[in-house]
């Protein structure tokens, strides 16, 4: 399989500022049709273009080195990164030592998957390159990130609203994986769609990114789509394990080992970070009351003394 090739335009702020333009006009439609998505947009975008630019200057130092353990340990921030955003921005519910088993699962799913796809699937030796493995891992992470989500999510609505079905076999004597069939056969059934649906349309509907990119950047239009190929079955290799690890261990949290529904372990608050956020704002936004108090009432104060002294004098 030939190298992923290297970018041959060169793109400056200025034409990020041009494409930044496509957001502020998102959001421009947005307010005006009143939709309360516009700033959403703009953080989001700001969110992108920082992240993105971060990412390029510790990648840029990660391939000058070409050391193994840097890649090993950009993989593994991946995988953490992608767990937090799973845990912490997707999941409106939340189920006891989620991270741990979040994280176990996509670094269970990603890097066995990378590890082959690259080296036997590509026919990359070594397979540690770090200008394709470290892309190959975030996308891996990308698409593994909306499975668990997706997954987990349902089995938590399900077992924490909807927990009548599971409840009833379980008082006919069903053992908890019996009952829980139904509930992770549906929830893996959503996790899988939107790959499976992506599969089905690639090539003739949408041209991928990645393809497209091979292209741009001057290779064959025959190796960048068995490139494309290779990437979506490991996408889809890896959504799959993730999906299935993490739905299990959820149902095993939820539903414990006497075969006992468990909602209590279940959490619909905001987490912790976003509490803490709220309750730093909320200070902040006091400090600065107060502070703005403080200062009219002493301005007040002098302008009162100044007006008394004036009249003194003049009296």
């Amino acid at each position: 399989m030939a190298e992923l090739p290297t970018d041959s335009t060169h793109l400056d702020w200025a034409n990020v500022g041009l494409g930044f333009s496509f957001v502020l006009f998102n959001a421009l439609v947005s307010t005006s049709l009143q939709l309360g998505v516009g700033s959403s947009l703009l953080s989001a975008a700001i969110r992108c273009v920082v992240q993105l630019a971060l990412v390029a200057l510790v990648l840029q130092k990660v391939f000058e080195t070409n050391n193994p353990w840097a890649v090993a340990g950009i993989a593994c921030l991946l995988n953490l990164l992608g767990t937090a955003e799973a845990v912490v921005n997707k999941s409106k519910k939340r189920y006891k030592y989620m991270f741990p088993s979040v994280l176990s699962g996509m670094l269970c799913s990603t890097i066995p998957v990378s590890v082959i796809g690259i080296r036997f699937a590509m026919a990359v030796d070594p397979f540690w390159k770090p200008e394709q493995y470290i892309p190959i891992v975030g996308m891996l992470c990308g698409g593994t990130i909306s499975g668990i989500v997706v997954s987990v999510s349902y089995v938590l609505q399900e077992i924490y609203d909807n927990r009548d079905k599971v409840e009833m076999y379980l008082a006919f004597g069903a053992s908890r994986f019996e009952a829980c069939r139904p509930v992770a056969r549906e929830a893996l059934r959503l996790a899988l769609t939107p790959t499976i649906n992506q599969m089905s349309v690639i090539g003739i509907i949408a041209i991928p990114g990645m393809m497209t990119g091979a292209i741009l950047g001057g290779s064959s239009v025959q190796q960048a789509a068995r490139l494309q190929m290779v990437i979506m079955f490991m996408i889809s290799a890896s959504t799959a394990l993730a999906s299935i690890f993490t739905t299990v261990i959820t149902l095993a949290v939820v539903v414990d080992s006497e075969d006992r529904l468990r909602p209590d372990r279940v959490d619909v608050s905001e987490h912790a970070i976003w509490r803490a956020r709220n309750w730093l704002i909320s200070r902040t936004i006091e400090g600065v009351k107060f502070m703005l108090k403080n200062y009219c009432g002493l301005r007040r104060k002098t302008e009162q003394n100044e007006s008394i002294e004036t009249e003194r004098l003049l009296g």
